[in-house]
């Protein structure tokens, strides 16, 4: 029987990088997304044909407990199983510092942080020994400092802090690590302003973006039994930065 992975905001970037990643080793896969039903649809009928694997699409918002249950119900009922999640849904935006506005750093910290606690937990409740999640944060959490999105930096600091605790409350069954990604070649960032990419290219080692199947890559090797020994840690991946 195929494993299944539930990779949630996966219709577009990082999130559908990694579910051609999955895909592509066998995992029968469930593409979750909230706005973007067609391009959703599209991945589905992709990896069926690419992969000749199953694939689920389910709208739920991740910060919504009832939707995410009735997700892991269907999911269940289709598939019996979920051995990997990878909680990948996140928003993030742009504000100058006295723009921030209140609902939006709630919306944010709900969506990147809690939601990945209610899936989490939801999910937990049928993963066996051997089971893995990956949390999707970023180096805006570790390394860098960027007011006009502190909402968003502190949901990935929260996240962080997140991926410990579930690795604690989930041993020795479920192993739980996150990666801090830097910049990549994603939607979120395809409109910055092109002096600063330029910019922020040159503090990079290796002196480009990452293309989302390098994440893409690094989760599944963190859900796979590659890394059985991994646990509780936050991998950054961001082609060196400074």
């Amino acid at each position: 029987m195929n494993k299944v992975v539930l990779v949630t905001g996966s219709s577009r970037g990082i999130g559908k990088a990694t579910i051609i990643e999955f895909a592509s080793k066998g995992y029968n896969v469930v593409i979750n997304y909230f706005n973007s039903k067609t391009k959703a649809e599209e991945l589905k009928e992709y990896v069926e044909n690419e992969f000749k694997i199953k694939a689920l699409c389910i709208k739920a918002d991740v910060s919504n407990e009832e939707e995410v249950k009735n997700m892991v119900s269907f999911i269940i009922k289709e598939f019996g199983q979920i051995n990997v999640l990878v909680n990948n849904a996140g928003i993030v935006y742009d504000r100058d510092f006295d723009n921030i506005k209140v609902e939006e750093f709630e919306k944010t910290l709900k969506i990147n942080v809690i939601g990945a606690f209610i899936v989490s937990r939801e999910v937990s409740r049928y993963m066996k020994k051997g089971s893995t999640i990956v949390n999707v944060s970023s180096t805006n959490g570790t390394k860098t400092i960027s007011p006009e999105c502190l909402d968003y930096n502190i949901s990935k600091i929260g996240l962080q802090s997140l991926t410990r605790d579930l690795a604690f409350q989930f041993k020795p069954n479920i192993r739980v690590n996150a990666i801090a990604i830097g910049w990549a070649d994603t939607d979120m960032n395809k409109d910055l302003p092109k002096d600063y990419i330029k910019d922020e290219t040159s503090k990079i080692y290796v002196e480009r973006f990452a293309d989302p199947s390098e994440i893409a890559k690094t989760i599944y090797f963190l859900a796979s039994d590659e890394s059985s020994y991994i646990n509780s840690e936050i991998i950054n991946i961001d082609g060196g930065y400074c």
